[in-house]
């Protein structure tokens, strides 16, 4: 206990605390080291998850205790759209923390994570596979920019939470869920830990050292990082050659900077398959192509760049043209009377030699054409990559074709044999606009 209330020394500066007070014996007992041991004003902030029947209970317990020792108290009841997700529940719960806090003008949160709670996450962790900063498991003090989460408990096992709790007669409730075995830490807790503890008694403080030493390489590595990035990362995209240069570790862990600071808290969503899928797709040498990502992102290599985007879905098209069409990537294609202009958005057309009516719809895989003044055909998607035409555009790029499927336009970008000249014989003036 000395090492708890040492650290809630040396590490809170306001006047006013906030704690995460669940009504379980870890945050009970350590809402009662607050109030017995510190000078701090306390504010119990209690969440109500809204999955079991005994929260109602909880809450009120919660609510009284904090009325019959003069503790101002706060709470909220999550709503879920849909199906629970352990993720959006912790996204509803931080919000209702960070209320809280700017509400009393605190910077200080305290969870009640204790050295088990440590143990367990690390080891998940290995199992899984993760991160050097998800190996880390729960820091002691985690900075969130407007305020910091402590979790003094950290130095204290779950038995001596309980040997508190019994000498000092801390009333609580117990979650009959943390002993299920169909939840994967239940089943570490049950299975993992005691073998552990009868090695070494005291193994969560190594657990405990072992967190900090791989947080301290971690901070070194990512300061090397955040330098890189500032040079290889310019307006969201990535550059390649300067990218795969880089030693395979720190290529990875700027990988995953750049997905953090656009997944934000969904970068969970994020395995270490998508990352090896990534590295070895940035290395290989086509260019203009893409993956898809979680969340209807998609990761684009454009030339010399890669870089992730949410791709906003084009559907196939296929138009009969008449008069004038409208099309999905924000342009149209008209039929004007006159036009001076010979550029590869405007094309002149002898109807005579075509088969009507004319179509136009997106690229397909296999498109070619007979560009004009040149032999032979040409794959379409080669005239995407001579052009520099990214492959988000290229899914909305429309193809003009007649009745037989014979390409007689790429508006903007190349003409047919089809097209006629000012002096020769055509029907119709098509104009890009």
């Amino acid at each position: 206990m000395e090492k708890v209330c040492k650290f809630l020394k040396e590490n809170i500066d306001d006047d006013v605390v906030v704690v995460g007070v669940s009504g379980g014996v870890d945050s009970m007992v350590l809402l009662s080291i607050l109030k017995i041991k510190t000078p701090y004003k306390i504010v119990v902030a209690h969440v109500h998850h809204n999955l079991r029947k005994e929260s109602d209970e909880e809450l009120e317990f919660v609510r009284d205790y904090c009325k019959n020792n003069n503790l101002t108290f706060e709470f909220t009841k999550l709503e879920y759209e849909g199906k629970f997700s352990e993720e959006i529940a912790r996204t509803k719960r931080y919000s209702f923390f960070e209320r809280v806090l700017n509400k009393y003008c605190s910077h200080t949160l305290l969870t009640a994570h204790h050295g088990d709670d440590l143990i367990e996450t690390i080891m998940m962790k290995i199992v899984r596979g993760s991160t050097i900063k998800g190996y880390c498991g729960i820091e002691k003090i985690s900075n969130r920019g407007s305020y910091s989460i402590l979790r003094p408990l950290l130095f204290l096992t779950k038995e001596d939470i309980y040997e508190y709790a019994k000498t000092y007669n801390i009333p609580y409730r117990e979650d009959y869920t943390n002993s299920l075995d169909e939840y994967t830490r239940n089943r570490y807790r049950k299975y993992i830990l005691p073998f552990l503890k009868q090695e070494r008694k005291d193994v969560h403080l190594k657990f405990l050292d072992f967190s900090a030493e791989l947080s301290s390489y971690y901070k070194y590595v990512d300061a090397i990082v955040s330098k890189k990035y500032k040079e290889i990362v310019i307006d969201n995209c990535v550059n390649i050659l300067k990218f795969n240069s880089l030693d395979d570790f720190i290529r990875k862990e700027l990988l995953m900077k750049y997905l953090f600071n656009i997944y934000k808290k969904n970068i969970v969503k994020i395995t270490n398959e998508h990352l090896n899928i990534i590295l070895n797709f940035v290395k290989d040498g086509l260019t203009n192509s893409s993956i898809d990502m979680p969340d209807g992102f998609s990761l684009i290599k454009e030339y010399d760049t890669f870089c992730l985007k949410k791709i906003k879905q084009v559907e196939e098209y296929c138009y009969e043209f008449k008069n004038e069409v409208e099309l999905p990537n924000g342009k149209r294609i008209t039929i004007c009377e006159e036009s001076s202009d010979n550029s590869n958005f405007t094309t002149r057309i002898d109807l005579s030699e075509l088969e009507l009516p004319l179509y136009i719809r997106n690229c397909l895989p296999n498109d070619r054409m007979s560009i004009k003044n040149m032999q032979g055909t040409k794959k379409i998607n080669n005239i995407f990559t001579n052009e520099k035409i990214n492959t988000e555009e290229r899914k909305a790029w429309p193809v003009v074709v007649d009745s037989a499927g014979k390409i007689i336009w790429l508006p903007g970008l190349k003409k047919s044999y089809f097209d006629r000249k000012k002096n020769e014989k055509y029907d119709i003036i098509l104009k890009y606009n």
